[in-house]
């Protein structure tokens, strides 16, 4: 293991990466003088305005205004956090990396983990040889073929079969496992127990997507069936390396034609995807079977913020297109919707009607409110009852907002649309719900300037830090009542934010804080403390280690000092005012807090 730091190694990366070759890879750059230049990676150009500069180490666009250094390049380029660009860049050039300090069961989850994604690519490989070569599988070659799906799409996005019982019995992927790897196809959900012993294969005569995490590594698959029965599709249960809501189809594959577009289309099946990329649109993903959350457009910002949403005409889609607007509105995203005809989704809209008449529906797409709105007008009319119930659902738009600008633009908007003034409108909004999404309340005030966030002390901090560190921990953490120790600044936040996260799941890594935490402070903080990798407090398995009560206890002490000394000046003017039963009741609240002090 490095002794290194990780600032030490940090610099030894950016010196030893050279950034021209780097770029190179990706780009092709022709040498002019003591520079490069090439057609730029990161929007769409005719005439090369992209320079690198190898004696500086940088790179420069002339026409987007992107620029930065090898970091920056590999980011950008591939969606990386900063963590996983320097840990590419380090593997790439042989830089051992240090490591923080991690438990058994630390060591045991990433164990578990790793051989998660071992018997997942087994598994993608041989589902996928097998459409390719099996005479089994020509029937699922035949359906394919019939559906505009070539040999190279296939190869594409590994495409493959799962044969039916009659061909290859009940275990055709089981029979491949044993031991440890027949246990993690189990917990992956590729094979099934049986009460009565033994297993049997979950996918069965379906054809099979692999699902890719953003980095490459087969995490989930998605099945759809070939003959008759159900469920029509499939997905892999959630596991420890797979949650759908932060998961897309084809984002890996086609995250580098995104990027260079500026814009993603959405679509609803892994069809959809698959026959738009056949006819040319290679910006395309898809959701796995849910609703398009937060997490998925955090997932996409890393490379566009610009997202058209292609759905079915009916009401299945129009409901999909009202619940994705909170969502689009709290990331601050743009988001348009083009609606197919009736009758139609996107993989028989283009192949029957053409690519022209699908470039036509997109060129007049709309944005998503102005979509949910005239659609409310159209259910509910704009007389004095139908502007009353599109003021109630207004509701939960506004309080998506995600900013006092983007709100007030929101109110002002709508409000004319109503007929209404936009004070009265926003004082009939005031009565809605707090928002569901804490993390964000602070960007979501009203006017007034945001109060001053109090710094995290060195006790707040190691806390802060541990917290992040080991979430496998944090129950026992909410038992020891830290949020007491926490509450009134970032770590307050942060501790909000995993509470959350623990409570769907509890097996998250503390990487996964970054895709569910919103662009600012906390986020920086999570990100400052993993690259560092460091932990200033001790962990045991059950993080019952003195060093930590210690720092808890420190916290909760000070906190009621805090307490107290505000309370001795309140008993003080009682005494002033001569409130005598005030002041009785102040002096007993004194007591407890000394006796906790004490205890």
């Amino acid at each position: 293991m490095s002794k290194k730091s990780w600032d030490d190694i940090t610099a030894q990366v950016k010196e030893e990466a050279d950034i021209v070759q780097i770029v190179g890879e990706q780009v092709d750059l022709r040498r002019t003088g003591s520079r490069y230049q090439g057609l730029c990676p990161f929007h769409q150009e005719k005439t090369p305005s992209f320079f690198v500069y190898g004696d500086k180490q940088y790179y420069k666009c002339f026409g987007c205004e992107e620029t930065g250094d090898v970091f920056s390049f590999v980011m950008k380029s591939q969606g990386l956090e900063f963590v996983d660009a320097l840990r590419y860049l380090a593997q790439r050039h042989n830089i051992e990396l240090p490591e923080r300090r991690q438990t058994e069961v630390e060591v045991k989850r990433r164990k578990k983990r790793e051989l998660l994604y071992t018997v997942n690519r087994k598994a993608a490989k041989l589902f996928h040889t097998y459409l390719l070569e099996a005479k089994q599988a020509r029937g699922a070659r035949e359906y394919l073929k019939e559906r505009g799906v070539t040999e190279e799409l296939i190869r594409q996005f590994t495409i493959g079969y799962a044969p039916s019982v009659d061909s290859a019995g009940w275990n055709f992927l089981g029979a491949t496992f044993r031991g440890e790897e027949k246990k993690a196809a189990l917990d992956a959900g590729l094979l099934v127990a049986k009460d009565s012993g033994g297993t049997y294969d979950r996918f069965r005569d379906r054809v099979v997507f692999p699902i890719y995490s953003i980095g490459g590594q087969v995490c989930a698959f998605g099945g759809r069936i070939l003959g008759e029965g159900q469920p029509k599709y499939l997905n892999s249960p959630e596991s420890d390396i797979f949650t759908k809501s932060r998961s897309l189809l084809g984002l890996y594959q086609l995250k580098e034609h995104i990027r260079r577009q500026d814009r993603v289309i959405l679509v609803e099946g892994n069809f959809d995807l698959i026959s738009l990329v056949a006819h040319g649109f290679n910006n395309v993903v898809a959701p796995l079977g849910t609703a398009l959350t937060r997490e998925q457009l955090r997932l996409l910002k890393r490379f566009t913020e610009n997202v058209t949403l292609l759905f079915d005409g009916d009401e299945a889609g129009r409901k999909a297109a009202f619940r994705a607007v909170p969502s689009f509105l709290a990331e601050k995203m743009s988001g348009l919707i083009a609606v197919l005809p009736s009758g139609h989704d996107p993989d028989t809209f283009v192949r029957k009607q053409g690519v022209v008449a699908l470039e036509n529906l997109f060129q007049r797409a709309e944005e998503l409110p102005e979509f949910v709105f005239k659609n409310w007008v159209e259910q509910y009319g704009m007389g004095l009852n139908g502007k009353r119930r599109i003021v109630e659902e207004l509701k939960l738009l506004v309080e998506s907002t995600a900013s006092p600008l983007q709100r007030s633009v929101f109110l002002s908007h709508f409000a004319e649309k109503l007929g209404m003034e936009a004070a009265i409108l926003e004082r009939h909004l005031n009565t809605a719900k707090p928002h569901k999404y804490p993390a964000d309340k602070a960007d979501r005030s009203t006017g007034a300037a945001a109060p001053t966030v109090r710094p995290l002390s060195a006790q707040q901090r190691q806390l802060v830090e541990f917290m992040i560190l080991h979430p496998h921990l944090f129950e026992h953490l909410v038992e020891q009542e830290i949020e007491l120790c926490l509450a009134g600044g970032i770590g307050e936040t942060l501790y909000r934010a995993l509470k959350q996260m623990v409570d769907e799941d509890p097996a998250i890594d503390p990487e996964d804080l970054l895709t569910a935490l919103p662009e600012g402070e906390a986020r920086h903080l999570v990100l400052s403390v993993l690259q560092r990798g460091a932990l200033a407090v001790p962990v045991s398995e059950s993080g019952n280690d003195q060093d930590l009560e210690d720092i808890i206890d420190f916290l909760k002490r000070e906190k009621i000092q805090r307490q107290s000394q505000k309370l001795m000046k309140r008993i003080l003017e009682a005494q002033q005012e001569n409130n005598d039963a005030l002041l009785m009741e102040l002096s007993a609240e004194k007591v407890r807090l000394d006796q906790l002090l004490h205890n």
